[in-house]
């Protein structure tokens, strides 16, 4: 399995001769094509996770795919809004919802949230008496689970993201009159490859989210199952099967009873339509280990250091020299720079640039720009086979003051 097609590298080569800092590229064509079959059923409702990429061409090729928008912060809501994206096709999830978000949310026309706290209910409460107005609201469980694997979700420990079912039952929902309660939201676990592993969890939340509906004294309409859908990040990790995916997918739904069943994609949607070309600056070797330094690194895609999971790399050039394990680190002073270990030819020199793929998810906007006031990576879109630049590559000037 490649992660690089022909015509993007093609693309990317033509990109490289004019200009010598890390850039991203994002190919909207594979993305809309990815998307038609997502769309193209009425088992459950899809919502995009602004948070995985933000950009608006990323948004407008949602948009015209069908999704919904996900956001979780005033920023998200504004760039979605901006791009002519009715309100009504905004759901508000995020555990950090203080009243002025609150406020800014309903002001723009926003009636369905997603509630993490008791505090929350009561200040969504207050917010649209004010504002004479009835909102939909979900709530978010977290549920323990005897064992389980971690991620940065939190998996089985505990997270900020909601409330356990004994917290929950302290609400009192004849209490909030402006509220209809219509659902559950519950999303414990990211990156999942396996459909049998998703279907087991998903199957488990089943019972105990009912019975919490039950107890709170509303019908449970809606269930929402987050996100969670996984991509490969190695060639050895097999894609989930999507027509496989929505037979699980249904069967919860019939299991649950519930009218609608919502999940808010983000990897899953836009992960595989990016990539980042990075100029190599130099290969070294130190202590037996060959070492490959690049002029971009975590400032421009954290995740590596936040899961200990590289992004795939290849070479840009076609080489035949054989293949050499090479630590690869960014520009910044601090060990944590580090974008992993990959194979790659040992030819490799400082005239070279490497491609890490599946950056269309948590690349730009996770990464931590401004250390080291280093350039800000451009990013290039690839639409109906045409290339341009959405946003030039800045230097510390643009930001400093």
């Amino acid at each position: 399995m490649s992660f690089l097609s022909t015509s993007v590298r093609g693309h990317i080569n033509a990109l490289v001769q004019t200009q010598d800092h890390p850039f991203f590229i994002y190919d909207l064509d594979q993305l809309a094509a990815h998307l038609a079959p997502l769309t193209a059923q009425n088992v459950v409702k899809l919502w995009y996770a602004v948070k995985a990429n933000p950009l608006s061409s990323v948004i407008q090729t949602l948009d015209k795919a069908g999704f919904n928008f996900d956001v979780a912060s005033a920023g998200e809501l504004n760039q979605v809004l901006k791009q002519g994206i009715a309100a009504e096709r905004v759901l508000n999830t995020g555990p950090a919802k203080s009243k002025k978000q609150i406020n800014h949310f309903l002001e723009a026309g926003v009636r369905t949230f997603v509630a993490e706290s008791l505090n929350q209910v009561a200040w969504l409460n207050q917010a649209a008496q004010n504002h004479q107005v009835q909102l939909r609201i979900l709530l978010r469980v977290q549920l323990r689970w005897p064992e389980g694997e971690k991620n940065p979700l939190g998996g089985n420990s505990l997270t900020p993201f909601g409330l356990g079912t004994q917290q929950w039952q302290h609400l009192n929902i004849a209490d909030y009159p402006q509220l209809n309660f219509v659902g559950l939201h519950i999303f414990q676990w990211g990156n999942m490859l396996s459909t049998d592993k998703l279907a087991q969890l998903w199957s488990q939340m089943i019972a105990p989210l009912q019975a919490l509906a039950d107890q709170l004294g509303f019908a449970l309409e809606i269930l929402d199952l987050g996100g969670g859908l996984g991509i490969p990040y190695t060639t050895a990790q097999d894609p989930l099967n999507w027509p496989q995916l929505l037979d699980a997918l249904s069967n919860i739904k019939f299991e649950s009873g519930v009218n609608e069943l919502w999940m808010e994609l983000g990897r899953y949607a836009v992960g595989e339509c990016g990539h980042y070309v990075n100029p190599v600056v130099e290969q070294k070797e130190n202590f037996g280990y060959h070492q490959l330094i690049t002029a971009g690194g975590i400032n421009h895609i954290l995740r590596p250091a936040v899961t200990n999971q590289a992004f795939p790399a290849q070479l840009l050039r076609q080489s035949n020299a054989p293949a050499r394990e090479f630590l690869i680190h960014g520009p910044l002073c601090t060990a944590l720079d580090s974008l992993g270990t990959h194979q790659l030819p040992a030819d490799l020199n400082e005239n070279d640039h490497v491609i890490f793929s599946q950056v269309g998810a948590y690349g730009f906007t996770e990464s931590m720009p401004y250390f080291l006031c280093h350039e800000l990576a451009a990013e290039y879109v690839i639409e109906n086979n045409q290339v341009r630049c959405v946003r030039s590559c800045e230097t510390a000037d643009y930001y400093l003051r």
